[in-house]
């Protein structure tokens, strides 16, 4: 029996085995202060499925070796133009949300081709320029924002009618249009099968396009330039491959997660989402090298859970709002734990 838990809790990983184990804790704790147990894993799912996809958009990036895509908001900014223009036509429903997405994803796909083509001639500093190059995008869009040429009284500023707003509610457009598409209870634990069946779809996508002759070059080239070089694989093109995928699923994933949170977010917002990303990809058991779906799905999973359940334990025990620092000590402590692994197992 022994032997048993030590098998799992080696295949499952010093630092996930550590995590679960203080997520049982964290519960046992919650129900012992009367906190809604039920409510906390319903809220954790949900997060997972909000936050998973901007999670998945770190694998492609990872597996073409290309690092962490720190330069996550790149694809976000494409994102949230979807989102604005589906607002200024007035849209709604299921229509605004796949409009958003369309215009999401074409954008995304000419933003990633750019991206994918610096980083080609900056190898061996991707994540660095990556974070410069996120943080650059998002600066430069803040002056977009202000002077964007679009009318929609709800998106712009009551004073001056011109510029748009920090942020949007959408509860007029499609705020939560695919959580509450379908909905089934548990044992008193509410689903959103329709948003976690949606990023159920985008892993299976990712998960196949490995499979395919581009995405098996992709990998190929990632893990070994040189291998793949003499096996006639363009190594370049399979890195550009890597980076357009990451940000068109960058795209895709605020999408997802605004109409959950039911607010849009401009300006600085997207500045530091690639942090919380990484760090779950990360405890889900990836590298700055090797990166599966199944990392992402665990990732997700174990990061959105930990926050939702020690935040309200952490505030009940101590009296006391200490919810922003235990997020960037959860967040960045993991970033520091993986990136000093190099090549190693985390």
């Amino acid at each position: 029996m022994l032997g048993e838990a030590t098998a799992f809790f080696k295949n499952l990983g010093a630092a996930r085995a550590i995590i679960v184990l203080f997520l049982l804790f964290l519960l046992v704790v919650a129900y012992v202060q009367g906190l809604p147990v039920t409510t906390l894993i319903s809220n954790s799912l949900t997060r997972t499925g909000m936050n998973g996809i901007l999670v998945l958009a770190m694998v492609p990036s990872i597996q073409a070796g290309l690092g962490l895509n720190f330069g996550l908001p790149v694809g976000i900014i494409c994102g949230l133009m979807g989102l604005v223009l589906a607002m200024e036509w007035e849209l709604g429903g299921f229509t605004a949300l796949s409009v958003s997405l369309a215009i999401g994803c074409v954008l995304a796909l000419g933003a990633g081709y750019l991206y994918g083509y610096m980083l080609n001639h900056v190898k061996g500093q991707e994540m660095m320029v990556g974070t410069y190059a996120g943080f650059s995008v998002v600066a430069g869009m803040c002056m977009f924002w202000v002077m964007a040429p679009l009318h929609n009284p709800k998106l712009i500023w009551v004073v001056g009618g011109s510029g748009l707003r920090v942020t949007t509610a959408l509860n007029e457009a499609f705020s939560r249009v695919l959580d509450r598409f379908i909905m089934v209870k548990v044992m008193g634990v509410e689903v959103s099968v329709s948003l976690l069946g949606f990023f159920a779809l985008a892993c299976a996508a990712v998960a196949l396009f490995g499979r395919t002759p581009r995405g098996v070059a992709m990998r190929v080239a990632g893990d070994n330039p040189a291998f793949a070089t003499a096996c006639g694989i363009n190594v370049d093109a399979a890195r550009m491959m890597g980076a357009i995928l990451s940000t068109v699923l960058g795209a895709v994933g605020i999408v997802v997660y605004a109409q959950s949170f039911g607010f849009v977010q401009l300006y600085l917002a997207p500045l530091m989402m690639a942090f919380p990303a990484v760090a779950a990809v990360l405890i889900g058991g990836a590298n700055t090298r090797r990166a599966t779906v199944v990392h992402a799905v665990i990732g997700a999973l174990l990061f959105q859970t930990l926050l939702t359940i020690a935040l309200p334990v952490t505030q009940t025990v101590i009296q006391g709002d200490m919810s922003e620092v235990a997020r960037m000590v959860i967040s960045n402590g993991m970033i520091l734990y993986a990136l000093t692994r190099g090549r190693g197992e985390s």
